[in-house]
């Protein structure tokens, strides 16, 4: 195919070109009828793309398939037999992909620290989960993808468990052993769905980790707004081999989608397909070797460690990790990760990606230069100046690995959905979870519904709250008291 095409953005160009005078929605008319407030704001040019995709940008009744070829041009330029454009979030594909392979009650292994958008899947699709727990780093306190061997043990125990999904790379950066997982999955003939949010550049430079498709993966789901060039809610999944149904994975994703897709977002899709196709590997090629240049720089900085492979990877951790996540470890300053985040944008407008009660993340793209990249060594300079005044005797009592797994005493979509009540959070304790409990970003809940509460996770979730945490699923996101299941 002709990669150098942008089918969307060309039949954009035509749209306007042609002078078409709609009388259907978007009510704002191109523009014309939007607040001039709200146009200094957002730019003209906004408003002026914002049309339908049909009977707008495609005709109703012979449709030119322009969607369509744009989705075989990314299915061709990574490599995937299937791509299917989505234009609300990997949240949405995500659910898509899990709904193709597994039904209500049916089983499906999840590695544990699956995102808060896996376990809405569960709660609104039914599926059961078989948790496969992550490799912990029990010094560091952050959990790396499960490992092929957990999911051989999960499938032995669970042999109609209808496939698996691991979330690789993680918010962290660091990715499983995806071909040796994708192996223990199609020995049992079995699918694997891989939620690679932020890999969505992985398919287009050496230096990156490999990416789904290369590495077997049957479906896999990205988001084109985190690490490439797509607007907010842009997302991608493909699609290869025999063992997922293109048409059943196209009519799941029918179900759960909107009937208004965005043509802005379908035609930032299409143009940063074509982007890294023609560009992808110089641009990474630069972005790389700013990524090691600020790495040395910040690594310098006094109560500053950049986790590199040598941290991250290795037995018992992560099989790879991805080079533009620069995780920031603050422990030596004494400062917690929120504290530092807070600072940092109220101090020198710099907005960061993960913070924890212990580290600080920042995500370098294609799109960084030696002056985003200079801001950020010079803010976290000034940091570590501040760090006494930034000290707080509060503590986040992070529990052992054992500490932290919950027993899933109900289905996700039974506690959910079942009968409930808020309870103190000192009476939660033993207690079935109703609601989901995440700290966010990353956004990895530490209690799902169906889960049994304990006082040390608990513990883990208040004391956080208290040292910055933000916890914005709960009914109370100050986590005084939990939404638990009633007891009859």
């Amino acid at each position: 195919m002709d990669q150098s095409k942008a089918p969307v953005l060309d039949a954009l160009a035509a749209y306007h070109e042609s002078g078409q005078t709609p009388f259907t929605p978007p009510g704002h008319k191109q523009g014309r009828g939007a607040d001039r407030r709200v146009r200094a704001v957002l730019g003209d040019a906004v408003f002026r793309s914002d049309v339908l995709a049909t009977s707008g940008l495609d005709d109703r009744t012979s449709s030119h398939g322009i969607v369509e070829e744009a989705q075989a041009l990314m299915a061709e330029a990574v490599g995937a037999e299937h791509a299917f454009f989505s234009t609300c979030g990997s949240s949405l594909s995500v659910k898509s992909a899990m709904l193709s392979v597994a039904g209500p009650h049916e089983k499906l292994l999840v590695g544990r620290d699956a995102h808060k958008s896996v376990v809405s899947g569960l709660i609104l699709c039914g599926i059961r989960p078989v948790w496969v727990d992550p490799q912990w780093d029990a010094e560091r306190h952050l959990a790396h993808p499960p490992s092929a061997a957990a999911f051989e043990v999960a499938f032995a125990e669970h042999p109609d468990a209808r496939g698996a999904l691991v979330t690789t790379p993680t918010p962290y950066g660091t990715c499983s052993d995806l071909a040796a997982i994708a192996e223990v999955c199609h020995r049992r003939d079995r699918p694997l769905i891989v939620d690679e949010a932020w890999g969505a550049h992985l398919p287009f430079h050496p230096g990156l980790p490999t990416w789904a498709m290369d590495a077997g993966a049957d479906v896999c789901v990205t988001s084109v707004h985190k690490m490439g060039s797509g607007l907010e809610q842009s997302s991608v999944f493909h699609l290869q081999g025999d063992l997922v149904d293109p048409d059943v994975l196209r009519s799941r994703e029918d179900l759960l989608g909107t009937t208004s897709p965005s043509v802005l977002v379908y035609a930032a899709l299409d143009g940063w397909r074509r982007q890294m196709v023609e560009h992808g590997k110089a641009l990474y090629d630069h972005a790389l070797g700013l990524a090691e240049r600020t790495r040395e720089r910040v690594s310098r900085i006094d109560g500053m460690r950049v986790h590199g492979r040598e941290d991250f990877c290795g037995p018992g951790k992560a099989q790879d990790m991805d080079p533009l996540q620069l995780v920031i470890d603050l422990s030596a300053t004494q400062v917690s990760g929120y504290r530092a985040a807070d600072w940092l944008r109220r101090n020198h407008r710099i907005n960061l990606h993960v913070s924890d009660h212990r580290r600080i993340s920042a995500q370098l793209t294609h799109a960084d230069d030696s002056d985003t990249a200079g801001a950020l060594v010079t803010a976290l300079t000034d940091l570590t100046a501040h760090a006494e005044e930034l000290r707080t005797p509060r503590t986040v009592h992070v529990p052992p690995p054992s500490k932290l797994r919950l027993e899933q005493a109900a289905l996700p979509r039974d506690a959910f959905f079942g009968p409930t009540e808020q309870v103190p959070w000192e009476k939660a304790d033993g207690r079935i979870a109703a609601e989901m409990l995440t700290p966010y970003p990353p956004g990895i809940p530490v209690a799902v519904p169906g889960e049994r509460l304990t006082a040390d996770v608990l513990r883990y979730l208040r004391t956080g709250v208290e040292a910055g945490m933000v916890v914005p699923d709960a009914v109370d996101t100050e986590v005084t008291s939990v939404r638990v299941l009633r007891e009859e």
